[in-house]
C-alpha cells in the first residue's frame, strides 16, 4: 500500500507541475520526438544506424512512451553511437547486454570531450 500511495503521490505531483506550466505540458515529449525524428531522417538514419543492425525505423513517438524501456535504451545506445562516430570520433558500438551504467558514462565521457 505504502508503495501504491507514494507513486499516486508522485503521479499527483507530477501532473500538478505539468498544470502549472500550462495545458500543452503533457505533449511537449511527443512535440520533441518529432522534431529527434525529422533531425535523424535528414542525417540518413534508417539507412546508416538502422540497417546495419537490422533494425525497425522509429514510431514518431517512439522514446515519448515508455513501451520496453531495455528496448529502448538499446536503440537509444545505436542511435547515440551513431550520431558521436557520425561526428568523426572513434566510438565503439555498444552491445544489447552491456552493463547500462557502463554504456551512459562512455557516451557522457566522448560528449564531454566535444
Amino acid at each position: 500500500e505504502e508503495g501504491a500511495a507514494g507513486r499516486r503521490g508522485e503521479r499527483e505531483r507530477s501532473e500538478e507541475g505539468l498544470a502549472e506550466r500550462g495545458p500543452g505540458a503533457a505533449f511537449h515529449m511527443f512535440v520533441l520526438m518529432e522534431d529527434l525524428l525529422d533531425k535523424l531522417k535528414l542525417l540518413s538514419y534508417e539507412e546508416e544506424a538502422l540497417r546495419r543492425h537490422n533494425m525497425r525505423p522509429l514510431s514518431r513517438h517512439y522514446f515519448a512512451l515508455p513501451t520496453n524501456p531495455g528496448e529502448q535504451f538499446f536503440m537509444f545506445c545505436v542511435l547515440a553511437a551513431w550520431l558521436i562516430r557520425k561526428a568523426g570520433r572513434p566510438f565503439e558500438q555498444p552491445q544489447e547486454y552491456d552493463d547500462p551504467n557502463a554504456v551512459i558514462s562512455n557516451v557522457l565521457s566522448e560528449l564531454r570531450s566535444f
